[in-house]
């Protein structure tokens, strides 16, 4: 593999809103949920095309390139720059978004001299996905000097790769896809008339803060160096695997027969059936304590509630706990129904407490995640095939470099729009081997 081709980077930009309104001209300042992803990397994810047959490349970039201009008037805070403002008297340090100070987001033009089959058609993803990204291994504290948007897209032989990279500051994985949703919706309305486009969904940029807090959230910090630490993910083996809705059913029913219930959702179900199948594979002792860990949004969990299109960070993770003895000597059922219990106790007051320890200044570190746990990210709710740029329906979801490690577990929607999921799974190579030959898992795959 290591004479495979090379992604080249064949032109770059920087792309500034159409026009910037008088808000756009304010700094803006972020939440505690924002600040303490200052550490942890970009997110990286993007769709996978096939050239149609009236693929012109030229008028492709031009459109591109104007519609994240028009798009940017809408989501202005991703055309800026991280400033850090310190002062010693009194004692101040907080990071804020500089809109004003900024060549703007970047686009990237690349070329890979590979078909879409030679992305697809290995059982692991191959590791020249990762180029398809802007921002490798980077950290998200170095949006002081990088970009905190940008949009690649890179030409296979016979397909296009368009990948967004955004800084995990400014955005959840819900906000994520609301700004790519949003790109792809501009796209579409773009007839060439440089002219501001309406969008569905307006983002909404006024930040949360408890009672008595912000806008400036101080940091108990005088330099970057006292919280930032970069994490070099160790080799792992990363695959797809694919649930058709048919088989989410049976696993949903089984979970639910089993506790005699009705409430354990098919995300629940599945979370605590990989949850056992990779603890299986890891042959812990019986009374080594494993977790299984699902990120959460709490945008209509907060009271009172924040509306959908809130835009930056609003998430947190609940999980199940377990030793490794009880969580495989018990049924799926039983499983599932501590995931259940994580989700349904995750209420407003809980969320408030974290926040609390996160207005200490609290930044997350990427090499904390516990070896014994799994972490189901992402969620297969978001619009992701939707955006189709001119090059109709995607053909594969992709992500980068960052975030992963043995046992991150990806969940995107399933290509047939009907239920079905694809799970995104990092493992220790060891590990993947084992899960391959569990006959539990590969079973739970065929409906």
């Amino acid at each position: 593999m290591s004479c495979s081709p090379t992604v080249q980077h064949i032109s770059d930009c920087f792309i500034k809103p159409l026009y910037n309104s008088e808000e756009a001209k304010k700094p803006v300042y972020l939440s505690s949920w924002d600040l303490a992803m200052l550490s942890v990397q970009y997110i990286q994810k993007g769709l996978l095309f096939t050239k149609p047959s009236s693929f012109q490349l030229d008028p492709l970039l031009q459109k591109l390139k104007e519609s994240l201009s028009i798009t940017l008037v809408h989501f202005y805070p991703l055309a800026g720059r991280f400033k850090t403002l310190k002062q010693d008297n009194p004692p101040l340090y907080t990071v804020f978004i500089d809109c004003v100070n900024s060549p703007g987001a970047r686009f990237i033009h690349a070329n890979l001299d590979l078909t879409v089959s030679d992305i697809l058609s290995p059982k692991d993803v191959p590791l020249v996905v990762q180029s398809f990204f802007d921002h490798d291994r980077a950290i998200n504290h170095d949006g002081h000097g990088l970009s905190l948007l940008t949009v690649q897209l890179t030409e296979l032989i016979d397909g296009v790769f368009i990948g967004l990279s955004i800084n995990h500051v400014l955005a959840d994985g819900s906000s994520f896809w609301h700004f790519f949703n949003s790109f792809s919706e501009v796209f579409k309305a773009n007839n060439g008339q440089k002219q501001s486009i309406p969008i569905s969904k307006s983002p909404n940029f006024n930040h949360w803060f408890p009672e008595g807090h912000g806008p400036i959230i101080n940091l108990p910090y005088t330099h970057h160096d006292q919280f930032i630490s970069r994490h070099e993910s160790p080799n792992l083996r990363e695959r797809f695997f694919h649930f058709s809705a048919e088989s989410l059913k049976k696993l949903k029913a089984k979970a639910n027969q089993e506790c005699h219930t009705s409430k354990i959702s098919s995300l629940q179900a599945l979370s605590a059936h990989m949850w056992r199948c990779i603890t299986r594979v890891r042959k812990f002792p019986a009374d080594h304590i494993t977790s299984c860990r699902m990120a959460i949004n709490n945008r209509a969990r907060l009271e009172p509630p924040l509306p959908e299109n809130y835009f930056g960070n609003c998430i947190q993770t609940v999980r199940g706990i377990a030793s490794a003895g009880k969580l495989l000597e018990n049924s799926l059922g039983w499983a599932a129904w501590e995931m259940h219990e994580a989700v349904v106790n995750h209420k407003n007051k809980d969320i408030r407490e974290w926040v609390e320890k996160l207005e200490s200044g609290m930044i997350y570190q990427l090499g904390f995640f516990d070896p014994s746990s799994i972490m189901m990210g992402s969620s297969p709710r978001f619009d992701m095939y939707g955006n189709e740029f001119g090059l109709g329906k995607g053909v594969a979801l992709r992500s980068g470099y960052a975030h992963k490690f043995d046992g991150k577990v990806s969940l995107y929607e399933g290509i047939e729009g009907d239920g079905s999921m694809d799970l995104e799974v990092c493992l220790l190579p060891h590990f993947m081997a084992s899960l391959e030959t569990d006959k539990e898992f590969m079973d739970s795959l065929s409906s």
